[in-house]
């Protein structure tokens, strides 16, 4: 059985939206599409269907940027940063096959609280303060000498659970780079983990749930999300003067909270 309408026009209308988001705020796209996958797929196979999405917007973007990027840097920070996004991946594979924690009744449907949806519900919540309290995210402070560490800690969080561009930008932008240097750093380091966690979702997620992604039409989901995507990218540099950076982050912060207490309940 394919996909249904309604799952296109969610997945679209989020990716198209989230991607313009993301052109503003340099992260946000896996946070905020993959609970919308999470609807209609296994928590786990969301996350790994999102990065989909996310390493097709990211390398439409290193297209573009690549030529900026400091590669001292994107060294020192992607090559902890895929070790541990390998490892945040399998630690997510161990968390999805925890028994669940409760079940209760909203409506005519069963919701279940799962130690992985709390575990990533909590896990959104903290970047989602990091948002909603800018000066709380000013008090983390990286020197270059702190990168390998910085892409470590991004790398494990986008592999267990599709959180990592916050803190990717929290570590380059204190490296002293140029706008440039920022942006194509950023997507170069940002591939290179969305390749080693594609891997091991390849490994644990897909080879096991593959039958179950291409029956409710994920291979079509993910082709129109991916789509979307880049339209909204598109968009995005189009509303770029229009739109304060203050305003972005407050329409994230509050869309991650709520998005995580649907998560930790077990709504989503």
């Amino acid at each position: 059985m394919g996909a249904s309408y309604l799952a296109y026009l969610v997945l679209c209308a989020a990716a198209l939206i989230v991607s313009a988001l993301t052109l503003f705020s340099g992260f946000g796209l896996g946070t905020l599409l993959m609970p919308a996958f999470a609807i209609f797929f296994p928590i786990q196979v969301a996350v790994a269907t999102t990065a989909v999405v996310h390493l097709a917007n990211n390398l439409f973007k290193l297209g573009l940027m690549w030529r900026y990027a400091d590669w001292g840097v994107v060294a020192r920070f992607a090559i902890p940063g895929a070790v541990m996004a390998a490892v945040g991946a399998y630690l997510l594979t161990f968390l999805a096959d925890l028994p669940v924690l409760a079940t209760y009744s909203l409506g005519n449907r069963v919701c279940e609280v799962t130690t992985v949806k709390l575990v990533i519900g909590l896990l959104i919540a903290v970047f989602a303060v990091l948002e909603l309290l800018p000066s709380l995210e000013q008090r983390l402070q990286f020197r270059r000498e702190h990168v390998p560490l910085g892409g470590a800690l991004s790398g494990f969080f986008g592999g267990l659970s599709g959180n990592q561009g916050a803190l990717r930008s929290a570590v380059l932008i204190r490296c002293g780079l140029e706008k440039e240097a920022f942006i194509g750093t950023g997507v170069v380091c940002a591939v290179v983990v969305d390749l080693f966690r594609l891997a091991t979702y390849g490994v644990t997620f897909f080879s096991r749930h593959f039958d179950q992604v291409v029956e409710a039409g994920g291979i079509g989901l993910v082709a129109a999300a991916t789509l979307a995507a880049f339209i909204g990218a598109f968009a995005g540099s189009r509303l770029m003067k229009k739109v304060t950076m203050k305003t972005v982050q407050r329409i994230v912060g509050v869309m991650l909270i709520l998005l995580a207490i649907g998560l930790g309940t077990g709504i989503i």
